[in-house]
């Protein structure tokens, strides 16, 4: 047992279920960052990290010496069985996709569980994990973000230690030349995006073209009902040909956050409309995710105060 869970548990027994809650919440915030980055879903992340509370209130863990960890495979296995169900029902192109965001509002608190949820994950790379496989998702994750070993990665893609090793350095590979560069700070950030929301408003083709990386890729999101609007465009001068993308932003727009990088959400009629947030490094927007699902903007952790705060 670590000495987290022995401060914890002081000398009570371990299957004792309210101390077991208890220590099962205490690890709540990092088993949801774990679901989050294997399944880039919210909802789905809930309903793992749900999964391993019934696992663990229906399993025999006195032997268990560091619990934290083995809640962490659990999680991880769960992940796993729901990636491969996942794929096998899938129907929309992976290409379109654009993974749930974490919206906070600017100047606005930052809830705990937002900040656990982001650290270290853009929407870009979540992007860049859809494309993996679920093993290799789950080798790159456990062991890149969480330091899980090999060894016991191996155990629940039942693989040996090497070829679980292979898998996360095929998974390493991806991720590195899929990266952009590291962007500026927080603040310059936001300055290049409220350039962008302007130049767009005003129609400014130069101004645009002048935050714009020439190889930006836009990535829009309009789920089953705009599945119209569901597109990949690639090229600074394309992406500016977007018009009717930015159009809802002419409206009122609330600066907001989405996994620690700078975005706006539209709001009309007091309800989102459109999420639209930037990858940029260097001095230059090199990714657009776009989301118009409207089912999944209803989902938003927003409240009307916030929504409110939208300007024109």
């Amino acid at each position: 047992m670590d000495h987290h869970d022995k401060e914890l548990l002081g000398r009570e027994p371990l299957d004792d279920k309210e101390l077991l809650a208890r220590r099962f919440e205490a690890d709540r915030g990092h088993l949801r960052a774990v679901a989050y980055r294997m399944l880039g879903s919210l909802g789905e992340a809930e309903d793992a990290v749900q999964e391993a509370w019934f696992k663990l209130s229906r399993s025999d863990i006195s032997a268990v010496e560091n619990l934290s960890g083995w809640l962490t495979t659990v999680v991880g296995r769960v992940c796993l069985d729901m990636l491969r169900s996942r794929g096998s029902r899938r129907e929309d192109p992976l290409e379109y996709y654009v993974p749930d965001p974490v919206v906070r509002v600017v100047g606005g608190t930052d809830p705990e569980h937002a900040a656990e949820l982001t650290e270290s994950v853009g929407l870009a790379l979540l992007v860049v994990l859809e494309t993996l496989s679920p093993a290799e998702r789950l080798a790159f994750v456990l062991h890149d973000m969480f330091a899980v070993s090999f060894d016991e990665i191996a155990q629940i893609v039942d693989r040996t230690p090497a070829a679980t090793r292979q898998l996360a350095s095929r998974a390493r590979r991806r991720v590195q030349d899929a990266t952009p560069a590291a962007g500026p700070d927080a603040h310059r950030q936001r300055e290049i995006a409220d350039a962008f929301l302007a130049a767009s408003r005003g129609g400014d083709f130069e101004g645009l073209l002048a935050v714009l990386d020439p190889d930006v890729v836009l990535r829009a999101d309009g789920g089953r009902t705009l599945a119209a609007v569901s597109k990949i465009v690639r090229g600074a001068e394309a992406v500016i040909a977007q018009a009717l993308m930015y159009a809802k932003f002419k409206q009122a727009a609330l600066p907001v956050v989405v996994n620690g990088a700078p975005a706006y959400l539209s709001v009309v009629d007091g309800r989102p409309a459109v999420l639209m947030s930037f990858t940029i490094a260097g001095d230059r927007i090199v990714g657009l995710e776009i989301l118009a699902d409207p089912e999944r903007l209803a989902t938003l952790d927003l409240s009307e105060e916030d929504l409110a705060r939208a300007a024109y």
